[in-house]
């Protein structure tokens, strides 16, 4: 089986590269189980002293894998979407996400779940899932802290696209710049948070990220079996249906 995330340690970074081009870096139960893996051993490593999670191809993520949302079972999928942004919002080193590429619906619950958001001003935005009789349920958790009260109303109702830029001014973002500066951009900040020594930098995003874990753990697995219960619908099963069906 050809590995779709990758991990490689140097100069006190752990840089996790999504490498699913195929898939757009949609969320399949393989890439999620690998992500987590390589969370988990960056958070071990103890010469890293961040971590940096970027994607090759031209998309971040583009959220669910639909293919196998169409075979069902989505409830053990919302779970483990909301693990990846726990297990992001808990590791105890600070998570640096780059986006060259567009994110689309569940890949904005990694965004979310990060401590910092480098993107480069190309890179759009979209949460599609009321065009497929869904709602953005599990990446609520991480997403709804960040934005503002009408932000949210209207991007999460309107599935409208955005675009980096715009994703600053409504939080979801640190820092929006010309693609030709994003990768100097995300080594300036990757070279500043690791000046910071590691208890420091692990007891600031506790602090930091309280809230937001509380909520993933107060609401997630009544979240986790509302995803499911959408996903399952025959509404959203006719809505994916034709929607892969036009991507063919």
């Amino acid at each position: 089986m050809t590995e779709l995330v990758h991990l490689d340690v140097a100069d006190d970074v752990a840089t996790i590269t999504l490498d699913s081009e195929r898939n757009r870096n949609a969320l399949s139960r393989q890439l999620v189980s690998e992500l987590m893996a390589h969370l988990a051993a960056a958070d071990a490593d103890e010469s890293a002293r961040a971590v940096l999670v970027r994607s090759s191809g031209t998309v971040f993520c583009s959220g669910a894998d639909l293919s196998e949302a169409a075979e069902g079972g989505m409830v053990e999928g919302a779970r483990a979407l909301i693990a990846l942004q726990r297990r992001i919002a808990t590791l105890g080193k600070p998570v640096v996400v780059e986006l060259a590429g567009a994110v689309r619906a569940g890949g904005l619950g990694v965004v979310g779940a990060a401590d910092i958001v480098v993107a480069a001003e190309s890179v759009t935005f979209a949460l599609t899932e009321v065009r497929l009789a869904l709602a953005p349920a599990v990446i609520s958790l991480s997403l709804l802290p960040r934005l503002t009260s009408r932000a949210a109303s209207d991007l999460f109702l309107t599935a409208r696209t955005f675009d980096a830029t715009e994703a600053v001014h409504h939080g979801l973002v640190t820092r929006a710049v010309p693609d030709t500066e994003l990768q100097a951009e995300v080594a300036r900040s990757l070279a500043d948070v690791v000046k910071g020594y590691p208890q420091g930098l692990r007891e600031t995003k506790t602090l930091l990220n309280h809230d937001l874990v509380a909520r993933i753990d107060a609401l997630g697995d009544d979240l986790a079996a509302l995803s499911g219960e959408l996903f399952g619908s025959d509404e959203a099963r006719a809505a994916m249906t034709a929607f892969l069906r036009r991507r063919r």
